[in-house]
């Protein structure tokens, strides 16, 4: 099955990602459907639309939005598959819901967007734990050097957690500044990630 411009992917794991190894017991951290933190994000690709003007290929791993495998409830409290829901375990999405893709064992970002890691704020002054609209670039589709500073507008970034590293997924067009480093730079990543 191949659509003229969606994608057909399945999520890796279930659907949310809400439960965590503690001492070799499963803990489940959240209960409710309405919380999208705990939304599974990564899927693979089963099949390309047929107009496919990227780098995207079937059996690719992907980040795709928080919203594609989640569940909710209507106004009559009636619980509902999200709107990329296809069939069992299929689901389908277009170009704009994925950020990145795995090829090779290598993360790279598509375009338009650029991951930082968050950094610690050294201001010993400031009751802020990350240096505030500030990261480290991670992954970046080509605009931006991997390891350059860069500063975002308020407001822009939303979190990720990608391979034990919590990561902020930024517009390129919301980036507003390249610093330079001043070589005290430390990445925020707290134990829970």
């Amino acid at each position: 099955m191949q659509s003229i411009y969606q994608f057909l992917i399945e999520p890796i794991g279930n659907r949310y990602s809400n439960e965590v190894n503690v001492e070799g017991k499963s803990l489940i951290v959240n209960s409710e459907n309405s919380n999208h933190e705990y939304v599974n994000r990564l899927a693979r690709v089963v099949s390309c639309p047929k107009v496919n003007n990227t780098k995207i290929k079937p059996g690719d791993e992907i980040i795709v939005h928080h919203n594609v495998f989640r569940r909710w409830y209507d106004v009559k409290g009636q619980e509902k598959n999200s709107k990329a829901y296809f069939s069992k375990n299929l689901y389908i999405v277009s170009q704009d819901q994925i950020f990145l893709v795995k090829q090779k064992g290598k993360w790279s970002s598509m375009s338009g967007f650029t991951f930082l890691q968050p950094l610690q704020n050294n201001d010993k002054f400031s009751l802020e734990v990350e240096n505030p609209n500030v990261g480290k670039v991670v992954y970046s589709d080509g605009s931006f050097d991997k390891n350059e500073i860069l500063g975002y507008t308020p407001f822009s970034h939303y979190e990720f957690v990608i391979d034990n590293q919590r990561m902020y997924r930024v517009y390129n067009k919301f980036i507003t500044t390249k610093y330079e480093h001043k070589g005290n730079e430390e990445v925020y990543n707290p134990s829970w990630a």
